[in-house]
């Protein structure tokens, strides 16, 4: 541990992630884990607590015995029983360590162990003497020193290293401490206990106040050099320090770190993340730091054309460096031009402005009643406002009332040539009744060949996409697409899609005409 700099990471999720209420793993999962943890290069796996069960004493057994690379350590109280069931679960590891706690506030002498400062100093050094004289590396933590008088703790901390301990963990047992508190406690160990110098200081922060990671960092920065976390800040109540937010937060701010840094393989961070959750049943919340899936989402119109610009104006990590995949934009009703633009241009479609601003008003139009617009729903209206025919009729108003027992009843309005076209029809069902109104207020009844719905992207507010063939006059198929959210007005922009082909080709014909009777 010459490299000064370097922070070592101490991954619990094994441990004091398993105590998450609900996040129980068996061997098998247990092991997955430990190995994806090699993988992301962790120096120590704190495999499980050996005495809490046979099962967990099995399960760091095996990791011991599996696992190279990291450190593999394991959890006991300072009893004899403990240390020796852990001991024995840690023989196969290559690299192991011991880590040895006695609770030392005030709080927990009185109401839990019952025991004088003077018994826990003596209980505290035997224990981690015990360790000593089986295995090479005793770690050793008083539980709750964020709580416990100064004095007293440097006294511990003190004999511990006399009796052999090299790490010595400080932890934050109830997420009581804040970082100006915790910084200034760390800074105060360094100052008050003489032989500091023979061991490396470690923490152990928990989330009570969601204050876990600052501690946690505000420890870095006055000397600590070994962090104690989890995956996904799983754990205890509400959780312990986030390895991904640890190792992240060193990495992007290397100033105000003084270049600390760690180990970690970042691109394998995500790909953890996701393992965890899915072994644990722990559930990542969207919005988490690092690994929450809209972590590197951007929704906001100006964020987006920000990022478009460069990407460093709204984002400071890079998604691939944890391997998250790219930065996603998506398109909602906050989202700008410039963001529509990009993405319509990825999906290979190359508009004029003048297109551009009328998928782009019927983007927000749609992006009003759809929590997130998908590729496939842009595709849709890019096909459906562009590809298709000029509006001769263009719905303006729809009202449909249906109840049960009567004929659907459809109130409708047309734009045709500058005109507001109003009727009122009913129908055996909303759409025949759609469409009889229709017939009804253009004077002119078209035969309806074949009539398809189906749904153009996931969710409950997906689109629904409407096919409808038409016969032409003097025969042939005339096709219309409709696309919207409510079903009934696709059906309707369907048949006026199909329609306006038909006024088109009428167009067309007649214009043909002419130019044939001219010369």
């Amino acid at each position: 541990m010459e490299d000064n700099n370097r922070i070592y990471i101490f991954d619990t999720t094994l441990r004091d992630g398993e105590q998450s209420p609900g996040a129980s793993l068996d061997e098998k999962g247990k092991l997955e884990i430990a190995k994806q943890l090699a993988e992301l290069r962790v120096d120590v796996i704190e495999a499980g607590f050996p005495v809490t069960s046979p099962g967990d004493a099995a399960a760091v057994k095996t990791i011991a015995k599996e696992i190279k690379g990291p450190t593999i350590c394991a959890l006991a109280r300072a009893v004899q029983k403990d240390i020796d069931i852990a001991l024995e679960s840690l023989k196969p590891a290559k690299q192991s360590r011991l880590h040895v706690f006695i609770a030392t506030s005030e709080i927990h002498r009185k109401y839990k162990l019952n025991k004088a400062k003077d018994e826990i100093v003596r209980i505290a050094a035997w224990a981690v003497k015990h360790a000593k004289n089986h295995i090479g590396e005793v770690e050793f933590s008083p539980e709750d020193a964020s709580r416990t008088e100064p004095p007293f703790l440097y006294q511990v901390l003190e004999a511990v290293i006399d009796a052999g301990a090299t790490v010595l963990n400080i932890p934050d047992t109830v997420g009581y401490t804040t970082p100006f508190e915790f910084g200034n406690l760390i800074r105060d160990i360094f100052d008050h206990v003489p032989n500091i110098h023979k061991a490396i200081i470690s923490v152990h922060c928990h989330n009570d106040l969601g204050l876990a990671v600052a501690n946690s960092l505000a420890a870095v920065k006055f000397g600590a050099r070994q962090v104690e976390c989890t995956v996904n800040g799983i754990g205890e109540r509400a959780g312990n320090a986030a390895m991904e937010e640890i190792v992240m937060a060193l990495d992007t701010r290397k100033d105000i770190f003084g270049g600390k840094y760690t180990n970690i393989k970042k691109d394998q961070i995500c790909k953890t993340s996701r393992l965890v959750s899915s072994l644990t049943g722990m559930t990542v919340q969207a919005n988490k730091a690092v690994v929450g899936r809209n972590a590197f989402t951007h929704e906001s119109g100006i964020h987006q054309d920000g990022l478009l610009k460069l990407r460093k104006t709204y984002e400071i990590m890079r998604p691939e460096e944890v391997g998250f995949g790219e930065t996603q934009l998506v398109l909602g009703k906050h989202s700008g031009r410039h963001a529509l633009e990009n993405r319509l241009a990825k999906l290979g479609y190359k508009l004029s402005e003048k297109e551009l601003n009328t998928v782009f008003d019927n983007f927000k139009q749609l992006a009003d009643r759809k929590k997130e617009v998908f590729d496939d729903d842009l595709a849709a209206l890019v096909d459906t406002q562009i590809v298709s025919a000029p509006k001769t009729y263009e719905l303006v108003y729809l009202s449909v009332l249906t109840e049960s027992g009567k004929s659907p009843k459809v109130t409708l309005k047309v734009k045709h040539k500058g005109r507001i076209l109003s009727s009122t029809g009913t129908g055996s069902g909303p759409v025949d009744a759609a469409y009889k109104t229709i017939d009804k207020l253009l004077k002119s009844r078209r035969k309806l060949l074949d009539y398809k719905i189906q749904s153009v992207t996931v969710g409950k507010d997906a689109q629904g996409e409407v096919t409808v063939k038409v016969e032409a006059p003097g025969g042939g198929v005339v096709i219309g697409q409709g696309l919207s959210t409510d079903i009934i007005e696709a059906s309707v922009n369907a048949y006026l899609a199909a329609l306006n082909k038909i006024s088109q080709k009428a167009a067309a014909e007649k214009k043909d005409r002419a130019s044939s009777h001219g010369v």
